[in-house]
């Protein structure tokens, strides 16, 4: 198969504990994008915490917000907001468990909780600044996504109350909140049917229980080394770790890149 375009993950797979991205990643990224494959990044964060990331890849094109937010070449292509009442449910059920909330736009993000340590542990962990505070964000502006701030054992609490949407987690004390059906496929779908490149000709990368969607839907789905276990099965190939040159040994999988002379 000859692959046209390869859909990145940030968090684990492009970036590593330390939200680094090794050398030999930005060597290959640089190399595959100058040998006519397209690199795209796909990922759950929102554009303002990755446009450094895009700068120093030399990247234009995303898949944001787990799909709800595309940009090819530097321009809005498709989004996917969730809707008002959907928000109005979770806010109040967040509320009643006393549980909080993060919301996001394309341009911005607001808790609905002062000095809420699961907030500030979970945000801290992508090593961004921490959300300002309105409370009533959601209201006025288009809100992509949302965090929700619950362990593991209270997710029970959200069974059969939200219908309209899904949650995925990310963090021991977060998960994403997103419409049923959204996930970083459909943004991938978006951009792939603009550029008419059908989803065997993709390849995509990933190592988070977000990425299942996107490593079944291309023609090759590749997980990192340091993926999620419950991620392998959705994977047609395992690579290396992050850290241990995991994106190029993908990409000469792939065929993509000449395989490299190793000691």
């Amino acid at each position: 198969m000859s692959y046209k375009i390869v859909f990145l993950d940030i968090d684990g797979t492009l970036v590593n504990e330390d939200k680094v991205v090794p050398q030999d990643t930005i060597d290959a990224v640089r190399e595959l994008k100058a040998s006519g494959v397209e690199p795209v990044i796909a990922t759950g964060r929102a554009p303002y915490f990755f446009r450094p990331l895009l700068e120093q890849l030399g990247l234009e094109s995303f898949v944001s917000l787990n799909g709800a937010y595309v940009v090819y070449k530097g321009e809005a292509l498709y989004s996917r907001v969730i809707p008002k009442t959907s928000l109005q449910l979770l806010v109040e059920h967040a509320a009643k468990n006393n549980h909080a909330l993060v919301f996001q736009s394309h341009e911005a993000f607001f808790t609905n909780s002062q000095e809420h340590q699961h907030v500030f542990d979970s945000v801290a962990s992508l090593k961004v600044n921490q959300p300002g505070y309105d409370p009533n964000y959601w209201q006025t502006a288009d809100i992509y996504q949302a965090f929700l701030h619950c362990s593991a054992e209270e997710e029970a609490l959200y069974k059969d109350v939200l219908p309209d949407l899904q949650l995925v987690r990310w963090h021991p004390s977060a998960m994403d909140v997103l419409p049923v059906g959204g996930s970083k496929a459909q943004g991938i779908q978006a951009l792939l049917a603009h550029l008419g490149i059908p989803p065997e000709e993709g390849v995509a990368f990933g190592d988070g229980l977000n990425d299942k969607e996107m490593l079944t839907y291309v023609g090759l789905g590749i997980a990192m080394g340091n993926s999620n276990p419950e991620l392998l099965p959705y994977a047609d190939f395992v690579t290396a770790h992050v850290d241990e040159g995991g994106i190029r040994k993908g990409l000469e999988h792939a065929g993509l890149l000449p395989a490299a002379s190793r000691a």
